[in-house]
């Protein structure tokens, strides 16, 4: 068998080890964070966060046809489109390695020995399997996320890179260069990392023609790629259609032509610039114009895929994020501009003054027969005294400034310099958010808190507590991967320097370049690991190049070639070994179903044709899934906070969506649309109001109204005001006790009384209060812990607890800023103990993350506070049951007590169950103790861990104290005394 047919037997063997990897631990519904998104608007393609995914949600529509009309199936198979395509960026990155190992071994084609084609083979295979099981590309690879296929897209383009560079004729040449731009105009359409490698081909292109290497000859490699990626990032990604925009505005409002004219004419205007270029190209010879033009052509082909947003968009879907409908909010979507900016190359220090809103350009909106003028674009000014070049430490948001001044030792009030900028991005961006993320990948990751730092050999026997020690995110490599990957970093430069600059520099693009250019703010709600993950996989193929080395050494000491290259492919192959042993207990995501059970749970706090309103990606995406895919109470309305402040999505809210009717605002869309009056609405107190409550329906007449009393003056525009800190809302007590629990009575009020806890509120929170007024009380509203926090009323005094979520009624809970709300025991006794589920939670050997750990400890808490109400009603017997089925369905042995279990050992005992109220306290106190012993042995910084520990002990003491068992209560008494004392040395 010749080398050549042995190297593609071999990739696919590679690829089948991922595929088979893959597919036994992919996740079988919707994860938390994007994924439920992605799998929602694949299945029904509908249009997710700018600025979406076009192509892969095609492919993922694709996919969940195999399914079968199972719609319990729909996310098992859009995931296996991130498995499918994680398996083939494998087989391109093993024959990109055996590409690269032959040439750096100067094999001719043809003259392959069997020892050369040994150790090719197993560089090709140990780097390949290295990514397949390294830690971030494996998180990816088992999801409905965009990396998967960006991945394999990257690796592809790599591999078409060197096929290039193989060509003889220049005719094959162009075509493979006409590939690999198609292949970069889809994945646009997936994720734009693909665009990295533009300044790689570069390269290769500039070694293959030129034989003798110059600084100048790469310095203007360079210069060129930069500008042949800021032309598709910038010309062709959003300029294109930009350029459309303005030609549309022109002809509607300028020429009176028809809605759509100006894009028809643009349109044609490029297809026959570029058909007229083509057929002048070839018509006078123009090799390079031929090929630049051909390629400029496939890549809009591939980006076409992008029309699908505006197609699906016009047909309302439920989700249609930023509805895109046409070109104008179209471009708007493609920027992301919901996201507002970071500065890159200057931009001010969080201490910069901000000096004036300079008014910018206008936003054009679709009016009734032109565009009109919605809104203007600000300009922000700081003080230039407080500005820098490559600003780092720009963000005003007070948790920032803290780790700001946390990394760089900076007081308050104390203006950072350049050098405490500079140290900031090594310290934090680039050694926190990234070589930190580097090194779990190829050394060690401690744990898989939030947080967690790499390990390395050091590390890798320290004595923790046993939920660390039997972390199963906690993975040891002793810095081996990392070992063998620096060596087979060596063996690259010193065999073939000019791959292993073009490889060096793919891996600079795809991790520290993308440092620099996100720019990502100090604090992030989770890792984000996967964003760098193209430079990890990049590094395995130094991994894979280790082998050389290896076989290098092993030469010297047998003259026996073919036993050097197998010793030292099986040696190298035990670091993939080492790396699947360690990472496949937390990367095994089969049997895990609770991120779409809280989800349903969500929903089934819900009462018939209600509305719940959520906060954040973990509290919304998994509930359209379940809605959107499994059809899950498709009569509820999920309404988000973090879109609710714009005007598109207030205006789909006020539509019907599946069985839920349009909700009943009282204000016009117009009084919402961006721009207008109603954008923020400061507090501003009229003397005359200090102190009393406005009438809500009546501020909401004056708001529609444009009534001139309440605006206030900007450089800008104008906006409304609210005249007062406290609203009321009139109640209707004979409907208001139809709605409340019977033994809630006593709460209600004739008049709901609303304070605002800021001093301003947004758009968002105005269509909140619409919604109350107008509502009326017929359909049910509810809040989530989110919400609750992150609306600008304070509406924790009338809120009643019926599940995983909040009901707003008429009434005035006094004790509500102690955190304490009221129950209706009946509803959710109802809800937790026959509507809710809890799949998997009880199985230890199903895999949970700390995202899903927090929606357990949400699930512990619903079931502590149902409990404790049925207690104090006195129904002993149901606090029981509700307590053993908690403990039945979230035992320690899966999902380890908490602080909230801890709570659980007075309720057991005050019903009568001595035994599990010890079993859970033994346990407890047990986590305790080892992790007080763990911090004070090693001088943890972490304080406020360190006191929730010693709380749980005294909330022992005091538990078994309360309850009348002294002996039990002193010894948990004098376990917090010893510790406590070693607190206070």
């Amino acid at each position: 068998m010749g080398y050549q047919k042995i190297n593609i037997i071999t990739g696919w063997i590679a690829f089948f080890i991922a595929l088979i990897t893959y597919s036994i631990t992919v996740e079988p519904t919707a994860s938390f964070w994007d994924a439920g998104e992605f799998i929602a608007c694949s299945y029904k393609l509908q249009v997710p966060h700018p600025p979406g995914a076009p192509f892969f949600l095609l492919t993922g529509r694709m996919f969940s046809l195999l399914a079968g009309g199972d719609v319990t199936q729909v996310a098992f198979w859009v995931n296996m489109l991130s498995v499918v395509s994680s398996a083939f960026f494998v087989l391109f990155i093993f024959w990109s390695i055996t590409h690269l190992a032959k040439r750096a071994l100067k094999i001719k084609k043809g003259e392959e020995t069997m020892a050369d084609t040994i150790v090719i083979m197993g560089t090709g295979l140990v780097g390949a399997l290295a990514c397949t099981f390294s830690d971030s590309f494996w998180f990816s690879a088992v999801e409905a996320e965009v990396y998967g296929m960006s991945a394999f897209f990257t690796s592809f383009v790599f591999w078409a890179i060197l096929k290039w560079e193989n060509m003889a004729e220049e005719q094959d040449r162009a075509r493979w260069l006409i590939l690999i731009a198609y292949m970069m105009g889809l994945s646009i359409g997936v994720h734009l990392l693909n665009l990295v490698a533009i300044p790689v081909l570069g390269l290769i292109v500039y070694f293959r023609y030129y034989e003798q290497v110059t600084r100048k000859g790469i310095i203007y490699t360079m210069a060129i790629s930069a500008a042949i990626v800021l032309i598709i990032l910038e010309g062709v990604i959003p300029g294109l259609p930009s350029i459309a925009g303005k030609m549309e505005i022109f002809f509607v409002n300028s020429l009176g032509l028809p809605f759509g004219s100006g894009v028809i004419f643009f349109g044609v205007l490029v297809i026959g610039g570029l058909v007229y270029g083509i057929h002048y190209s070839i018509k006078r010879n123009k090799y390079i114009l031929n090929t630049s033009l051909l390629a400029l052509a496939f890549i809009l082909i591939g980006y076409s895929s992008y029309s699908i947003a505006v197609i699906r968009s016009n047909y309302n879907p439920p989700i249609d994020e930023n509805n895109p409908e046409e070109i104008i909010s179209f471009v708007s979507y493609l920027k992301r501009e919901q996201y507002g900016s970071r500065p890159l190359f200057k931009g001010p220090y969080y201490t910069a003054a901000l000096i004036e809103n300079k008014k910018g350009g206008p936003i054009y909106m679709r009016g009734e027969d032109k565009y009109v003028v919605k809104d203007y674009k600000v300009e922000q000014v700081y003080d230039p005294k407080h500005t820098t070049i490559l600003p780092r430490m720009y963000s005003s948001d007070p948790n920032h400034i803290r780790k700001y001044r946390q990394v760089t030792g900076l007081k308050e009030g104390e203006k950072p310099s350049w050098g405490d900028n500079f140290y900031y991005l090594i310290v934090h961006q680039l050694g926190h958010q990234y070589f930190r993320y580097f090194m779990w990948n190829f050394s060690g990751r401690e744990h898989d808190i939030q947080g967690a730092s790499w390990v390395g050999l050091a590390g890798a026997f320290d004595e923790l507590p046993d939920v660390l020690a039997s972390n199963k995110g906690r993975n040891i490599y002793f810095g081996l991967p990392l070992l063998l990957g620096l060596f087979g970093m060596f063996i690259q430069y010193k065999k073939d320097v000019k791959l292993f600059s073009a490889t060096a520099l793919l891996f600079f693009m795809t991790g520290i370049a993308i440092v620099l250019y996100l720019n990502t703010p100090p604090i992030e709600p989770r890792e984000r690991d996967y964003i760098y993950a193209g430079s990890f996989y990049i590094f395995t193929i130094w991994i894979g190049f280790g082998v050389l080395s290896l076989y290098d050494m092993l030469k010297n000491i047998s003259k026996e070639k073919k036993i050097a290259a197998v010793l030292a492919s099986v040696i190298g192959l035990a670091i993939p070994v080492l790396m699947a042993s360690e990472n496949w207990d937390d990367h095994d995501r089969s049997d895990r179903y609770f991120s779409v059970d809280a989800a349903k749970n969500y929903l089934s706090s819900v009462a018939p044709n209600g509305i719940i309103y959520t906060g954040g990606d973990n509290d919304t995406f998994p509930l359209w899934y379940a809605q959107e895919v499994e059809g899950f109470r498709t009569d509820a309305r999920v309404l988000v906070l973090s879109y609710y402040n714009t005007d598109w999505y207030i205006q789909q809210s006020a539509r019907q969506a599946y069985e839920s009717a349009p909700l009943p605002y009282g204000l016009d869309i117009e009084n919402y649309q961006q721009g207008g009056l109603n954008d923020y609405l400061p507090v501003y107190e009229r003397d005359e109001l200090k102190g009393n409550a406005i009438n809500a329906r009546l501020l909401l007449k004056f708001i529609e109204d444009e009534n001139p009393g309440l605006q206030i003056p900007t450089s800008i525009s104008a906006y409304n005001s609210i005249p007062s800190k406290t609203l009321f809302i009139d109640v209707d007590t004979v409907k208001a006790k139809q709605i409340v629990p019977k033994d809630l009575h006593h709460l209600i009020v004739d008049k709901m009384v609303i304070r605002v806890k800021g001093r301003n509120i947004i758009k968002g929170d105005l269509a909140f209060l619409d919604l109350l007024v107008n509502n009326n009380w017929e359909r049910p509203i509810y809040l989530n812990n989110t919400s609750i926090s992150q609306l600008e009323f304070d509406m924790r005094p009338h809120v009643v607890q019926e599940g995983m979520a909040y009901r707003v009624l008429p009434i005035y809970n006094p004790d509500a800023r102690t955190g304490s709300y009221p129950v209706n025991t009946e509803v959710m006794y109802d809800n937790v103990m026959n509507k809710f589920t809890w799949t998997n939670l009880d199985d230890p050997s199903v895999y949970y993350t700390q995202d899903y750990a927090g929606f357990v400890l949400n699930s512990r808490s619903t079931f502590n506070t149902l409990a404790e109400n049925l207690i104090e009603e006195g129904d002993y017997a149901q606090a029981a049951e509700v307590l053993k089925k908690c403990l039945e369905v979230m035992p320690d042995e899966s999902t380890p007590f908490d602080f909230f279990s801890v709570q659980q050992v007075d309720m057991l005992l005050k019903v009568g169950e001595p035994e599990l109220a010890n079993h859970v306290a033994e346990v407890t106190s047990k986590y305790a103790a080892q992790w007080l012993d763990f911090y004070f042995a090693t001088d943890s910084p972490e304080t406020n861990e360190l006191q929730k520990q010693l709380l749980s002990l005294n909330e022992l003491a005091r538990a078994y104290r309360a309850n009348g068992d002294r002996e039990k209560a002193a010894s948990y008494e004098e376990l917090f005394n010893t510790y406590y004392s070693q607190l206070q040395q």
